[in-house]
């Protein structure tokens, strides 16, 4: 009964009570446009192959793009619905605690249901103020378990290489491997893969009789690559690995590297990527296998990575609040710089960090409020290249007022008044954005007890490179505004700036006309808005001379405009970076 006419005809063929059918219709048809959400999801997600065949990159960014929009659009057409169709009856929030009854039990079936869940939450939110936002009337917790939910098709197939032989298994895990393209050369992949296995510190008399490989059915589409993702079972022991295929000039399929490293599989799924187009028959199955192979990821992380944005939101403040109860630490100031445009904080023991838009700009800043919102939302939509942070942007968000350090509580009634409510022991942001927290990277840089600090500056300097190769300009290079991840990559984290590279007009600085021209604190040349300097950047970016060193023994070429200008025509000509998320050291055809 996916129809909202079906769920009207049936409570009439029923006799129901008019107050228990509303809330039946109400619910049907709830979940009849979250299907239809889904089916047009899907269907995007199906673009993910079509381009990896087609060589179409521009698609594949086109349908992620799109899919981000999508729930959101998804959401107002079924509140536009319900209005229309029950008129008045919608806004009764005493019915609706029967409304989610009934919901309930069309989900017990369901094989999406923790999905289906978020779209009643947000539908309700759309309708109701915030003070019915309480279990009673929406899903605060999760009322349906996806624990054995089945599909059609198997969630992943099992491999037995001690029993068939290593050879003849992984040649049967590439024919079954369907990204959609033939193999240029299954001899020579299965080769390669197996070279890469046995060079690997685990020799055969270590694995127990029932070692087996587990390998993820959906194939998982980003960028210009086709992965399959999957789990070495030895005892109770789970080694991922991920296969990654790349599509050759003549239109087949390649195996390009094998990936085995627990942290390079963890930055195949970053934070600081464009989500995966993967068709997901049963979502909370692929999680809950990625999960068991990627402890450093919670399900927001990993709901977010396959492009339910809206469920990793979430995912994530259910975690927070179960945070809340089993920590003690107060939330305060996030260490470093204050910004100009955001006030950040976070809370020591949590690892992600808050950021509120400040009422008020000092000069030279000349964005807006609404812009700073416009180019995160940009950032989200665009293909991030492992290079900036992903964020979640929430409305609304209630934090208990005991928890906050004075410090903090006085900077945001100094700083953004306007975004905070005082009521019944909590305090109310209206609008923030959160992300995963990371070391800011002047932080790592001025302290003495960093022993990485060439590398650090080396990832920067690839970091503004990858950027802008995405056809993004940074603008503020600062390195207050980019932080160091665990896994020592560095991201780049502040949006307001930013600006199509194409906009960007890279001049070199005129001669001076007199000596004195150099001593004098303005320049001697004219300077437009857009207009930038490359070479001047060595002397302000950092201060210390061993680090403009660094800069300059990796990347001199930065300060150079015949760069700029290089990489703007590459760009403007359709030029798709290959910009991979692991090392150039483990691909087979590097």
């Amino acid at each position: 009964m996916s129809d909202p006419l079906i769920f009207e005809n049936y409570s009439k063929k029923m006799k129901l009570p008019v107050r228990l059918a509303k809330s039946r219709n109400i619910a049907g048809t709830i979940l009849t446009h979250f299907d239809r959400h889904y089916r047009i999801f899907q269907e995007l997600s199906a673009v993910g192959k079509e381009s990896f065949v087609q060589g179409d990159w521009a698609g594949s960014r086109n349908a992620i793009r799109i899919q981000i929009s999508l729930y959101d659009t998804r959401v107002r057409e079924a509140i536009a619905d319900l209005k229309k169709r029950y008129r008045q009856s919608y806004l009764d929030t005493k019915l609706w605690c029967d409304v989610k009854h009934q919901y309930l039990g069309l989900l017990y079936t369901h094989q999406k249901p923790e999905l289906a869940e978020s779209f009643y939450n947000s539908l309700f939110t759309g309708l109701f103020e915030r003070h019915y936002f309480d279990n009673e009337h929406i899903f605060v917790r999760p009322a349906t378990s996806t624990e054995r939910i089945q599909g059609d098709e198997a969630t992943y197939k099992s491999y037995y290489p001690t029993h068939d032989g290593w050879q003849t298994t992984i040649t049967r895990i590439l024919l079954q491997c369907d990204t959609g393209l033939p193999l240029d050369d299954i001899r020579r992949d299965a080769r390669n893969i197996l070279k890469r296995i046995l060079a690997m510190p685990r020799p055969d008399n270590s694995l127990s009789t029932h070692f087996q490989l587990q390998v993820l059915t959906p194939i998982f589409y980003r960028n210009k690559a086709a992965y399959v993702v999957g789990r070495a079972i030895n005892n109770a022991q789970a080694q991922p690995f991920i296969i990654a295929f790349l599509r050759t000039d003549d239109g087949k399929a390649r195996v390009d590297a094998l990936i085995t490293n627990p942290n390079d599989v963890a930055n195949v799924f970053s934070f600081s990527r464009t989500h995966f187009l993967v068709q997901a028959e049963i979502p909370s199955a692929l999680i809950k296998f990625l999960r068991s192979i990627l402890p450093s990821k919670t399900s927001a992380d990993l709901y977010t990575a396959i492009g339910f944005h809206k469920q990793g939101k979430a995912e994530f403040y259910r975690d927070f609040l179960d945070h809340l109860c089993h920590s003690s630490d107060n939330i305060r100031i996030a260490p470093g710089i204050k910004g100009m445009v955001m006030l950040v904080f976070t809370q020591p023991s949590c690892r992600y960090v808050f950021k509120v838009i400040k009422d008020k700009f000092p000069a030279p800043k000349e964005i807006s409020h609404d812009g700073v919102i416009s180019q995160y939302r940009m950032v989200k939509s665009i293909d991030r290249v492992g290079r900036m942070a992903d964020t979640w942007e929430f409305s609304y968000v209630a934090f208990p007022a005991d928890r906050f350090d004075q410090d903090l509580l006085e900077e945001l009634e100094k700083e953004a008044p306007s975004q905070i409510i005082h009521e019944n022991g909590s305090i109310i942001i209206r609008h923030l954005f959160i992300e995963h927290r990371m070391t800011p990277l002047n932080v790592y840089l001025d302290d003495p007890r960093a022993r990485h600090k060439e590398q650090a500056l080396r990832e920067y300097g690839q970091a503004i490179k990858d950027i802008s190769a995405s056809g993004i300009f940074p603008g503020d290079l600062l390195t207050k505004n980019f932080g160091l991840t665990s896994h020592g990559r560095v991201i780049f984290y502040d949006y307001d700036e930013i600006i199509p590279l194409d906009e960007c007009n890279f001049r070199k600085i005129p001669p001076p006309r007199y000596p004195e021209d150099e001593l004098s604190d303005t320049p001697w040349y004219s300077v437009a808005p857009n207009d930038i300097f490359p070479e001047e950047w060595l002397f302000f970016l950092v201060t210390k001379p061993e680090y403009r060193q660094y800069l300059k023994k990796h990347h001199a070429d930065l300060f150079k405009v015949e760069f700029w200008k290089s990489l703007q025509k590459s760009i403007h000509k359709g030029y798709f970076p290959d910009i991979f998320p692991y090392s150039q050291e483990i691909r087979f055809s590097n």
